[in-house]
């Protein structure tokens, strides 16, 4: 590893919670009039998932941040529409995520990384990838059935020939996609979805990851080496080779132990503010690596919803349920017509009831139910005083 300047700052274990808390737009005032483009840029990327529940994940990440942000708003901030510039760009990062249109020269280096790929899961026939984009060029933004088909067969890895080529040509980056139309990606040429001046720059490798390790750093707060690699799927030797000048600066803290490093501006002020209160996604980049979530929180977050089901504990698709800066349970949601289903509650004691029942509340209001039920606690002596708590709440 890189030999770095030895820690001049230490870090309680509460101080880089709450630092992490503070990067991650969930404590302190939301900033409104940036909203959902403003989440966006501050976290540097919002990851994707087809599981829609209350909501998609990319929905429920501004409305951990922001609050009851309507769902319209979101699909419009993310996505071109019509002839506007393009806000952002689906690129693999963390996993596939909506990015900030701004950062498209620093996946330079991944783009030509794929380019120079010696093999590939699926096979692309002949003439089939200059034919996609002729297509494209010729009759504009377009989704992979349009394009002449995504499946061979009803088999969801069975890709015909046309969806080979679609994808190669999104991660060599000769095309973009510009929104998700019923889940699907709809595909442009690059040339015309990504600003011309952003477009013509070619960054270096190293250019690239010291862009991405400063962001993932200013994005977490706090992290170690493998947070930060874990925040755009770096290699740790990459992180390595940069973090040095990245901005970052080189910092311990109690309890962790690994070396870790801080965002300057992070260590600048005390993290103050108000604690939101709030479902989170189980893509939500503030837990989505579990190490640094049980490091932090000592919550063990796990989404279970491809596990087979008699093995499941907490549920399908339980959700952290942040209050006061900490995690204190998991809601396992569904939604019967107006009603927001709880299939199943997990709470750290009793002190949780009431940050739980509000998070509840909130959830539905945003999804347009007007009750809530609890079929399931796993503490049974905590489910009267919850629904208590709701009722009280819905009256």
């Amino acid at each position: 590893m890189t030999t770095l300047p030895r820690p001049t700052t230490e870090l309680s274990a509460d101080e880089a919670r709450r630092i992490a808390l503070r990067a991650q737009g969930l404590l302190g005032a939301p900033d409104r009039r940036a909203g959902v483009r403003g989440v966006l840029r501050h976290l540097g990327a919002v990851q994707l998932d087809t599981i829609s529940v209350l909501a998609r994940s990319h929905e429920l990440i501004p409305y951990a941040r922001l609050g009851a942000v309507g769902r319209r708003t979101v699909e419009e901030a993310y996505w071109k529409q019509g002839d506007r510039p393009a806000h952002t760009f689906e690129y693999w990062s963390h996993a596939a995520c909506i990015l900030p249109v701004e950062e498209w020269p620093h996946f330079a280096f991944r783009r030509r990384a794929y380019r120079a790929r010696p093999h590939w899961n699926h096979e692309l026939p002949d003439g089939v990838y200059d034919q996609v984009v002729k297509q494209l060029r010729v009759e504009g933004p377009l989704t992979a059935t349009e394009l002449g088909g995504a499946k061979r067969t009803s088999e969801w890895w069975d890709w015909s020939g046309t969806k080979v080529a679609v994808e190669r040509a999104l991660m060599y980056g000769e095309v973009v996609c510009v929104e998700r139309r019923g889940w699907k990606r709809v595909y442009d040429l690059a040339e015309r979805a990504v600003p011309a001046s952003l477009l013509a720059e070619e960054p270096t490798d190293e250019e690239c990851l010291r862009r991405l390790v400063g962001l993932a750093g200013r994005a977490l707060g706090v992290g170690t080496r493998a947070d930060i690699a874990d925040y755009h799927r770096l290699r740790g030797e990459q992180v390595d080779a940069v973090i040095a000048d990245s901005g970052l600066v080189p910092v311990t803290v109690t309890g962790w132990s690994k070396p870790a490093w801080a965002d300057p501006e992070a260590l600048a002020s005390p993290p103050r503010g108000r604690h939101r209160t709030t479902l989170l996604s189980p893509f939500d980049s503030l837990v989505w690596e579990r190490a640094r979530t049980e490091r932090i929180f000592g919550f063990t977050h796990r989404l279970e919803a491809y596990v087979p089901k008699p093995k499941r504990v907490y549920g399908y698709f339980a959700m952290p349920v942040l209050a006061g800066g900490r995690l204190v349970g998991r809601v396992d949601p569904a939604r019967e017509g107006r009603t927001l289903v709880a299939k199943q509650v997990t709470l750290d004691g009793r002190t949780a009831v009431p940050q739980v029942a509000q998070a509840l509340v909130e959830a539905a209001g945003w999804v347009d139910c007007t009750d809530v039920r609890v079929e399931r606690v796993d503490a049974p002596e905590l489910r009267e005083p919850l629904t208590a708590e709701l009722a009280r709440l819905l009256a």
